[in-house]
C-alpha cells in the first residue's frame, strides 16, 4: 500500500514507525517517524505542509490523530516543523522543542490558526533546557537529547529507550541513495553521501567527538537520522560514531577565503 511505513520496532505493546518518501516536487526528501505505546502516540519532526497530508493520511491509519500526545521538533527548519500551526489546530498535541527556538515557533503559527484557540500557542509548546530533559510518555519515556550545533544552535536528538533507537536528526544524514528505506549495509560506501552534507551543515569535529562520547555510554541498537538510510547493529553504530568524532567539518574548515565581499551578480 501507498506509504506503508518502515516497521522500525514492534513488540506489541511499543512500535517505532518510519514514514519515508513523502515529499512531492523539488522538496528535500525527509523521514517522519511515528512511536506508539499502548494508546499513546508521538510525532517526531513531522515536518511542513510538504508532508503534513501525506503524513497525517498515513499515520491516521496506526493512530488516533486528534488524541496525539506529543511532536518533538529536533530543530526549527521548515522539513522539521513547518507544518506546527496544522498540528495545533488539527491535534491535542504538545509540541516539544529546545527552548531556544520555543519563543520562535509562534512565527509560523497564522492569526487564523491563533483565533481559533482557546489559549496562547505558547501554553501548547514545552521548551526543553540546554541539558536535555526526559518526557514522560504512556509507560515509558521519550530522552531528549542535547545535540547542539548539530547543526541548529538549539538541536535536539531523541532517544526511546524501550527500542534503543536514537532518533539523530541532521546528524548521520545521507544524500543520493536510491534505496534510503534500507539500512546502511556498507559504511565505507555509504561515507560519500554523508561527507557532504555534514562538513556543510555540522558545526566542527569538536561537538561531534563530545557528542560520540555522550553516545558510547548509551545502550543504542539503532541511529535513525532525518534525512537517508539508518545504522543499525553495534558495528554499524560504531562506524559511524566513530567516523563523525574523526571528521573535520563547519567551522574546522573555515578560513579567509570563505570571508571575502562578493565580486559576482545573481539575477
Amino acid at each position: 500500500m501507498a506509504n506503508d511505513p518502515i516497521v522500525l520496532f514492534d513488540n506489541g505493546h511499543h512500535k517505532c514507525l518510519m514514514f519515508d518518501s513523502l515529499v512531492t516536487g523539488e522538496g528535500v526528501q525527509s523521514n517522519q517517524f511515528l512511536i506508539v505505546d499502548g494508546k499513546h502516540e508521538a510525532l517526531i519532526d513531522p515536518g511542513g505542509d510538504l508532508t503534513y497530508t501525506p503524513l497525517s493520511v498515513a499515520a491516521s491509519r496506526y493512530m488516533n490523530l486528534r488524541d496525539m500526545d506529543y511532536v518533538f521538533a529536533s530543530h526549527q527548519d521548515p522539513d522539521i516543523i513547518g507544518a506546527i500551526d496544522r498540528w495545533i489546530v488539527h491535534t491535542r498535541a504538545k509540541i516539544v522543542t529546545s527552548r531556544l527556538w520555543a519563543r520562535f515557533l509562534p512565527h509560523l503559527v497564522s492569526g487564523y490558526v491563533t483565533n481559533q484557540l482557546s489559549g496562547s500557542v505558547y501554553d501548547r509548546i514545552i521548551g526543553v533546557p540546554d541539558a536535555g530533559a526526559n518526557v514522560r510518555f504512556g509507560d515509558s519515556y521519550l530522552q531528549c537529547l542535547p545535540a547542539h550545533f548539530m547543526h541548529s544552535v538549539g538541536n535536539l536528538q531523541f532517544y526511546d529507550p524501550v527500542s534503543k533507537i536514537l532518533f539523530s536528526g541532521d546528524l548521520g544524514a545521507s544524500m543520493g541513495s536510491s534505496d534510503d528505506h534500507l539500512p546502511v549495509a556498507d559504511f565505507d560506501q555509504h561515507i560519500p553521501n554523508m561527507v557532504g552534507f555534514h562538513r556543510r551543515y555540522i558545526g566542527s569535529r569538536k561537538v561531534c567527538a563530545l557528542w560520540a562520547d555522550m553516545i558510547r555510554g548509551m545502550d543504542v541498537a539503532m541511529i535513525v537520522p532525518q534525512h537517508g538510510k539508518r545504522f543499525e547493529g553495534p558495528l554499524m553504530v560504531d562506524r559511524f560514531l566513530t567516523w563523525v568524532s574523526e571528521m573535520e567539518c563547519g567551522i574546522d574548515l573555515m578560513t579567509q577565503e570563505n570571508y571575502r565581499r562578493p565580486v559576482d551578480y545573481v539575477s
